[in-house]
């Protein structure tokens, strides 16, 4: 059952087990890409345009705004387009782009959100001195870190799947390659196997786990000065500068955690392709939302912006 083809073809099942929600999912995936091109895109622009937004948090947000674009576009299309019939059929190397791609963009998400957590910290427990502590040149280093992290930590996990043999027959039940699901489809046993895939978990680990314990450090201080502060005012602003971010955190590691963090043999891909539609297609569409709903300087920039657009139109 080895197969040892040089074109090796992977077929993606998709949702094509569901037929009746395919309908349902095609319009709901395509409303969440719109969401996700047009909120992130809008929020790039603001933080770019805007001097009031050169701060520390709109930095990164600038960030997160692109990877969450550049995340949703290497997963939407072809979902749509299998979506739209009974299944994908992807070469190979198709299928290790498309994992390379979302592996890079998702591990650095990871990065640049316990990136943020630091600087949310610094902000509640250190206001006096954030302007120093969090510093342009240290934002620039924490975003190259969060977009290098994630290219390193891809490239490492797709050469070690790339060099495992596949058996067949090569059908997943999941709508793109995702690794905990390739896996599935790699031979049993075989020469340094067993080793290479406690290698790739160990990676999966520290990707997640590490940035994870950074958030709960950060967001454990944060709490000890919240409890000690007398204002309600104070609490309250406090609550504002970190409820976004926190909800976003809850969001992506919540399903990322379930997805990459469970042993090969447990991973149950009908269940799983649900869990990653989840943090790949609904999450980066909500969180332009999230990140502007109740930020006054966000809808303060988005209104300048547009009186500015409006004030063109007039002249001409």
């Amino acid at each position: 059952n080895h197969s040892s083809s040089t074109r090796e073809r992977v077929l993606l099942l998709g949702f094509s087990d569901w037929p009746s929600l395919q309908p349902l999912l095609l319009v709901l995936v395509l409303l969440c890409y719109v969401l996700t091109l047009t909120g992130n895109s809008g929020l790039v622009l603001l933080a770019v345009r805007d001097p009031r937004l050169h701060a520390p948090m709109y930095y990164f947000l600038r960030h997160l705004a692109a990877l969450d674009a550049a995340f949703a576009t290497s997963v939407a299309p072809p979902l749509l387009a299998g979506l739209r019939g009974p299944a994908v059929l992807l070469p190979r190397e198709g299928c290790l782009a498309q994992l390379c791609a979302s592996l890079a963009l998702g591990s650095a998400e990871c990065v640049l959100l316990a990136a943020m957590a630091l600087d949310r910290a610094a902000a509640v427990c250190r206001p006096l001195h954030h302007a120093r502590l969090c510093s342009p040149r240290l934002c620039r280093a924490l975003a190259a870190a969060s977009w290098l992290g994630g290219l390193a930590n891809s490239a490492a996990q797709t050469a070690l799947f790339a060099a495992r043999p596949l058996c067949a027959p090569l059908r997943l039940d999941h709508f793109i390659c995702e690794l905990p699901a390739l896996l599935q489809l790699t031979c049993a046993g075989g020469r340094g196997g067993d080793s290479v895939e406690r290698q790739m978990l160990a990676a999966r680990v520290v990707v997640l786990l590490l940035p994870s314990a950074v958030i709960l450090a950060s967001y454990g201080a944060v709490g000890r000065v919240v409890c000690a502060m007398r204002s309600r005012g104070g609490r309250r602003k406090a609550v504002g500068t970190c409820g976004s971010h926190l909800t976003a955190v809850s969001l992506f590691y919540g399903s990322a955690i379930y997805t990459y963090l469970q042993p090969t043999h447990s991973y149950n891909q009908s269940r799983g392709k649900f869990v990653s539609l989840f943090y790949t297609v609904l999450t980066p569409a909500l969180n332009p939302l999230i990140y502007t709903l109740r930020n006054k300087e966000v809808k303060g920039a988005a209104r300048r912006l547009q009186k500015s657009l409006w004030g063109r139109r007039d002249r001409q």
